[in-house]
């Protein structure tokens, strides 16, 4: 028979009079510190007043996050709905400096890059223009997108107003939109903000023009003989595109003027370039400024040709988790009385939607992109990512990009797509480096061919980054070289002899040879198939000729 110890009961007075003791102190330095065991309260994230239709005429919508070209199109698109708005400056290091300044300690790049863009432009509005506190908060607003999963992104709305009340804009009027709920989005029966067809229509339409703009100058700029013309042609096709938008026209007249355009760009396509892949957490693979330290200039200034991620791939990562997650749910026999598990619901159609959603945006992709002369580009197929990436990185991991960024790194090297895959992420992103840092370090090892290099930003380091990336670059500038030099073998021609010959794969700004490797140049000599055999026979005759 077992007996339970008992304490002597000086020993239970001892750890009674200890625990009181201890009580009493915790009790005096909450109220030496204002923390007060009864004036504590759970805190929570008030919202300020909405847009008001009342408000509508006398408010300004500041917006910005994307690319330049996707802020700048997004703006004619809201114009066009009859709103007053505003996209942000790309944010800089002086934007960093006020998200640090006013935003919470150990918050990721992005978060301080955005936050402190929009207060350093409302302290531009108070300390240059001259408009009060009380003026900023009635006719400004803020929207931006959220979502959620294990990353700070979820965060960011209550960060920004946070930070407005730190930095004396209590009451700035902050609004989400959720990036997976489309139009079921509750935005109230008097506001202003209607998140309806036409609104989502046209932001779609918008991100598929900036995403062909960045794409086709990303294309033709590495290959420019007069520097700044692709620039000056780009600037001229947004303003014909915002112009469409705002007023509400068919696109595809001013896409014409955009070709006409774009062909007036001369290229040379013999100079020997290598691709880059910039893949990463959204937000700093996408930025154009300081917060991924201009990568994508720095890296054309370099001599790289970079091959930037389109948004649109992002709309249809969506598209392809909604297919996903229903499928697997209708799995779940017996969860309730409904057919597949889903009582109330008819998974069936929600799939034939989802499907309908995929092929038309890819259509309406083609339809501009062929308009406008982008030949030869391939939105990624959602379903050949999951699968070669899923045995190396589960499919149900949604945080960052999810399994994309390894599905990207496999097939850009096992298609030779890009001689060189470069992975930015802020500083801590806990899904991106996740990714890149854990699970990258296994695809280079099962593909040896593979030049990969993750890239954590903060905001400052840029000359340690900048020299990592030269290393790197290097070896890709000798892939790139060699698959020229093979392509010149293989069709038994001299460099001289090629940039003696004009063709248009090599000088037409919109022409583009079909794919074999991944250096651009080696891909224009591929693609000399028919004229290299009119050329023989032209040098065969003036040997004959001569002899």
């Amino acid at each position: 028979m077992t007996t339970s110890k008992v304490l002597p009961n000086d020993s239970k007075t001892n750890r009674s009079t200890d625990e009181s003791k201890l009580l009493h102190f915790q009790a005096e330095q909450e109220l030496a510190l204002g923390l007060e065991q009864a004036k504590r309260t759970q805190w929570f994230d008030p919202v300020p007043r909405q847009f008001l239709m009342k408000d509508k005429a006398t408010t300004t919508i500041l917006f910005g996050g994307l690319t330049m070209a996707h802020d700048f199109l997004v703006e004619g698109v809201l114009k066009g709905l009859g709103y007053t708005v505003k996209h942000m400056d790309c944010p800089d290091t002086e934007s960093l400096r006020f998200g640090k300044e006013f935003g919470n300690r150990g918050q990721c790049n992005p978060t301080y890059f955005t936050v402190g863009n929009l207060i350093k432009y409302l302290h531009h509005l108070r300390e240059v223009e001259g408009k009060s506190k009380e003026e900023i908060v009635s006719n400004y607003l803020f929207i931006t997108s959220g979502s959620c999963g294990p990353c700070r992104f979820g965060t960011y709305v209550t960060e920004y107003r946070k930070a407005l009340r730190d930095a004396g804009f209590d009451g700035f009027r902050v609004l989400l939109f959720q990036q997976q709920n489309g139009l079921k989005q509750a935005t109230g029966g008097e506001s202003a903000l209607k998140l309806d067809t036409s609104f989502f229509a046209g932001f779609l339409k918008a991100v598929l023009l900036g995403d062909i703009l960045n794409a086709i100058a990303y294309r033709i700029r590495p290959y420019e003989v007069e520097a700044g013309s692709t620039d000056a042609a780009l600037a001229r096709c947004k303003q014909f595109l915002y112009d469409a938008l705002h007023q509400r026209k068919w696109l595809i007249p001013a896409l014409i003027r955009c070709r006409k355009e774009l062909e007036a760009i001369k290229v040379d396509r013999t100079q020997v370039k290598p691709k880059v892949s910039i893949i990463g957490e959204f937000w700093a693979m996408t930025t154009e400024g300081d917060g991924n330290y201009q990568l994508q200039r720095f890296l054309e200034q370099e001599g790289a040709e970079v091959e930037v991620q389109s948004i649109t791939a992002w709309i249809l990562f969506l598209i392809w988790e909604g297919r996903y997650d229903t499928k697997k749910r209708m799995r779940l026999r017996g969860e309730d009385s409904g057919r597949y598990g889903l009582e109330g619901k008819n998974p069936v159609v929600r799939l034939r939607m989802l499907a309908i959603a995929d092929r038309a945006i890819r259509v309406l992709f083609q339809v501009y992109a062929k308009t406008i002369g982008l030949n030869g580009y391939h939105l990624p197929d959602m379903d050949e990512i999951a699968e070669v990436s899923h045995q190396h990185y589960n499919n149900h991991v949604r945080g960052g990009e999810g399994h994309m960024e390894v599905g990207k790194l496999i097939l850009n090297v096992a298609k030779r797509k890009v001689n060189m895959t470069l992975s930015v992420k802020p500083f801590g992103c806990m899904p991106s480096s996740g990714v890149s840092d854990g699970v990258q370090s296994f695809i280079t090892e099962k593909y040896p061919d593979a030049i990969f290099l993750p890239i954590e930003t903060t905001g400052d380091g840029a000359i340690n980054v900048y020299s990592r990336i030269q290393m790197m670059l290097f070896k890709a500038k000798q892939a790139a070289q060699k698959e020229f030099d093979d392509a010149l073998t293989k069709k038994d021609i001299t460099v001289e002899q090629l940039r003696s010959i004009s063709i248009s794969t090599s000088t037409h700004p919109l022409r583009k040879s079909r794919h074999v490797v991944a250096c651009t140049a080696a891909n224009t000599v591929y693609g000399m198939r028919g004229f290299m055999n009119w050329y023989s026979l032209r040098r065969n005759k003036e040997e004959v000729k001569g002899v």
